[in-house]
């Protein structure tokens, strides 16, 4: 099956020297996937801004023509992590319309998308940037598809180590959005507890497993066979988007998951069993968290390999080999746990 990627230099000007978040990891996912056979791969550059009138679906015209401003008059911060310059407007404004067309295009070919996209998303609530996140790509794109004659329900699987707080604040009462999150406990922000589960006519529509430290790959697959796939396949969505952040990797140094390159790969293969049950009958990927360079663009590949089908085995090997080292990547900046 075809894949289409989404890549574009526009999201390497959002930077900050030595901050985590950086146009590298964009850089060094790229790299990795050139370096795949190409065939089924379908190379699509960024999409133009979002509109107003999409974006505001989640962000209000206060919220982000005063961010706006804020990057038209410099650089700085947002919170104690969260950077912007005076790119940061623009390349958010294209992220997020970016993230809408990979739904879009997976709602109309049937047929799966990954975007390759930055700054992450899922942090930012519809009034906060937070998190590294200054807009919440995976939530405007659910608002997007939903506008379709087609697409009714949308289900959220987010598989980045930190707790899409934002995400779910967008959806905690809305019955036709389903919000699924396993992440690692006590971990920043600090949301997701399993007592979350939604409000008012949205309860039961948000599913949190936070995990302790040091989960690895039988504990993780266990919570998502014996949680999630359940709730979403009860759920019946129409759609699947995965907040695909790599964080949870034991060699990210933003967390304590233990999960390898290969179980990207397991977890993908799960995900697209349960896309191939809704109408669209495939998943629109957007990026979010991963931070160790190399393991989160190997685990995008093997997601990738999943995605379109079986691969050679020389790939196969090479996206699967187990890390030996955990958490060592050099000079990493002293930022707290975010994205």
């Amino acid at each position: 099956m075809s894949v289409t990627l989404y890549r574009d230099e526009i999201f390497l000007k959002h930077r900050l020297e030595g901050h985590p978040e950086s146009p590298e990891r964009l850089a060094a996912i790229t790299a990795r996937l050139e370096g795949l056979d190409q065939h089924d791969l379908i190379w699509h550059r960024a999409a133009g801004p979002v509109s107003d009138e999409v974006l505001e679906l989640v962000h209000p015209g206060d919220y982000w023509r005063a961010l706006r401003d804020t990057c038209a008059a410099g650089s700085g911060w947002l919170d104690a992590d969260t950077y912007f310059t005076a790119q940061s407007y623009e390349v958010a404004r294209r992220a997020v319309g970016t993230g809408v067309a990979c739904a879009v295009r997976t709602c109309e070919e049937h047929a799966p998308g990954f975007a390759l996209i930055r700054p992450p998303g899922h942090h930012a609530g519809p009034r906060q940037a937070m998190g590294f996140c200054l807009f919440n790509n995976v939530a405007v794109a659910a608002r997007a598809v939903q506008l379709r004659d087609d697409i009714d329900r949308v289900a959220i699987l987010d598989i980045d180590v930190h707790h899409g707080n934002g995400t779910q604040d967008v959806f905690i009462e809305d019955p036709t959005v389903l919000y699924c999150s396993i992440h690692q406990a006590a971990l920043y922000p600090g949301t997701g507890a399993s007592t979350q589960k939604g409000r008012g006519p949205g309860q039961g529509t948000t599913v949190n497993v936070p995990l302790p430290p040091g989960t690895a790959r039988a504990a993780w697959l266990a919570a998502f066979d014996t949680l999630l796939a359940p709730a979403v396949a009860d759920f019946g969505p129409d759609l699947l988007l995965v907040s695909a952040g790599f964080d949870a990797h034991t060699r990210d140094g933003l967390a304590d998951f233990d999960l390898t390159t290969r179980d990207f790969g397991d977890i993908a293969e799960r995900i697209e069993t349960l896309a191939r049950a809704t109408s669209t009958g495939a998943s629109a990927w957007l990026l979010e968290g991963g931070y160790s360079l190399q393991a989160t663009a190997d685990s995008v590949a093997a997601v990738v390999e999943v995605l379109r089908g079986p691969a050679p085995a020389a790939d196969l090997s090479a996206a699967g080999a187990r890390e030996p080292a955990r958490r060592t990547d050099p000079g990493r900046p002293p930022v707290s746990e975010r994205g």
